[in-house]
């Protein structure tokens, strides 16, 4: 398409209208005798509900004893309990035309489920037999067990895996945040009684928070709920200490080797914040304007301008007791270097100037945008409400959030990038053939050579 064609049509491109308001539905909230935290929206526009049961304990509680154990889990919890076999809750999934699936992360477990309206009682009753009276089946402990196997050998082949989970452990030392996922030889030691160990204590009503979008009126709701998980016996867990983060000082460079690779996957990072900071929505608008969208910065560089990259991307991850600012591409092993100085270049400028007024006001839109687009559906009402409420948030930040991102200035982005955009102190890994990159690592300062499994190797020479 020619130029002056584009600029035609960008001519006639109609303004944006003015930004409709968001009409927020009533919220309801209840804590049950066992500390059960309920939050509830009515939504009436189909005859579903959408809901999920949050325990505020994942794999990082088990980090130092078993690496992964709160995932295990999750995924045994749902294939059986004390009055149903695997077979007989998929069957009662079919019956009532329902989904339900459990996960694990660092921070938290969930069961999330959903279906039509009529079906709630049943689907609540499966939940709370699920959540209080898993009977964690050996066979089905032993599948799991052996798909997850074959999942982490798969893991040690792929470089984001690989280049994500050297970051963590150079970001967060020792820190339970520090492991992503267990070796090959850890899971093999998984005993069925630490998945039941961990259950027992973890998944307590005290621990959990449910949350609930959908076509039913609130006070029947928690009358069902209050039914299906009152004889929950009350508990919480206690929380664990944690050891101090490391020092960073000074670039540092970490080269984990794939050999005859013909790309290199980089991840540049340093740690940030959580949620719960004043400077969040500060950060999250820097982050924006850098790499967090397809119109940023970083994307417009090194991809539009050097075409080095098709996504290039900045991600601000927050985790419940520390943050941290990623930035990753995946370009050709000749360019990685070039690919590195045009990172640092775009940080760099973010920390020196203030961001132009267009520019600006076209990041606070896409953010503003964003957000109401992700409150579109259920689920994702459910999970805007579950930020809120498992980061103890405050209870009008959903309300407030547009305004407060449209309030945002030059001033607070460039505060926001100079304290938060540590290029100095930079993480910086890459995952490829050491042959290719040795020197090319080299130019941004000292660096350590490591394979797939995580074990150092002896020299950062290429070789």
């Amino acid at each position: 398409m020619s130029s002056v064609l584009t600029s035609d049509l960008r001519a006639h491109v109609p303004a944006l209208g003015p930004e409709r308001p968001v009409i927020w539905p009533r919220r309801t909230r209840r804590t049950l005798a066992n500390g059960l935290q309920v939050v509830l929206v009515e939504s009436h526009a189909i005859p579903k509900f959408t809901a999920e049961l949050y325990f505020r304990s994942g794999n990082a509680v088990t980090a130092r004893q078993a690496p992964g154990l709160a995932e295990m889990t999750a995924a045994v919890v749902r294939t059986g309990t004390v009055s149903r076999s695997s077979r007989q809750i998929e069957e009662d999934l079919r019956r009532m035309g329902a989904d339900l699936g459990t996960s694990a992360g660092a921070d938290t477990s969930a069961i999330s489920f959903s279906g039509l309206t009529e079906f709630t009682k049943g689907l609540l009753e499966l939940v709370a037999e699920l959540a209080r009276n898993a009977s964690f089946p050996p066979d089905e402990f032993e599948r799991e067990r052996r798909q997850r196997l074959e999942e982490l050998r798969i893991e040690r082949t792929t470089p984001g895996f690989l280049a994500g989970e050297r970051l963590r452990k150079v970001l967060f030392g020792q820190h339970p945040y520090a492991l992503v996922a267990p070796t090959e030889a850890q899971v093999e030691s998984y005993r069925r009684e630490q998945l039941v160990e961990f259950y027992g204590e973890h998944y307590r009503p005290g621990n959990a928070l449910l949350v609930g979008v959908g076509d039913f009126t609130a006070e029947n709701m928690v009358e069902q709920i209050e039914r299906a998980f009152d004889n929950w016996p009350a508990g919480k867990p206690a929380e664990p200490e944690n050891p101090p983060l490391p020092e960073t000082c000074g670039r540092h460079v970490y080269l984990v080797h794939l050999a005859d690779t013909v790309q290199t996957q980089i991840l540049v990072g340093n740690r940030a914040i959580t949620r719960r900071h004043p400077d969040w929505l500060r950060l999250s608008l820097a982050n924006s304007l850098y790499g967090g969208a397809f119109n940023s910065r970083l994307v417009m560089n090194i991809r539009e301008q050097k075409g080095y990259t098709y996504s290039p991307r900045s991600t601000v991850h927050a985790l419940r007791q520390h943050g941290y600012f990623s930035i990753h591409a995946a370009v050709r092993n000749a360019v990685a270097a070039a690919t590195l100085a045009e990172i640092f270049y775009e940080l760099d400028r973010m920390r020196a100037l203030p961001v132009g007024e267009e520019e600006l006001t076209d990041a606070r839109n896409y953010l503003s945008g964003v957000f109401s687009l992700g409150l579109g559906t259920q689920d994702g009402l459910a999970a805007q409400l579950a930020t809120v409420y498992l980061n103890e948030l405050p209870e009008d930040y959903l309300e407030t959030y547009r305004e407060k991102i449209r309030a945002l200035t030059a001033d607070d982005v460039l505060a926001a990038a100079r304290k938060y955009f540590d290029s100095a102190n930079a993480r910086i890994v890459l995952v490829g053939d050491r042959n290719e990159l040795a020197e090319q690592a080299a130019l941004f300062g000292e660096f350590e050579v490591f394979d797939a499994q995580g074990n150092r190797l002896q020299g950062g020479e290429a070789g």
